[in-house]
């Protein structure tokens, strides 16, 4: 897993206080033998 920047928390903390729901952390994209971590996996309702 790749390590998080200087801003991934603030950003976290900014999108749940917003109403978001964080669902992955980090959200992970694999297709095959390829892997691809975003930052964050989140939804609104």
């Amino acid at each position: 897993m790749p390590r998080l920047d200087i801003h991934h928390k603030t950003v976290r903390n900014a999108l749940e206080k917003d109403g978001w729901v964080i669902t992955h952390d980090p959200f992970l994209l694999q297709t095959g033998k390829k892997r691809l971590f975003a930052d964050l996996g989140a939804e609104t309702f």
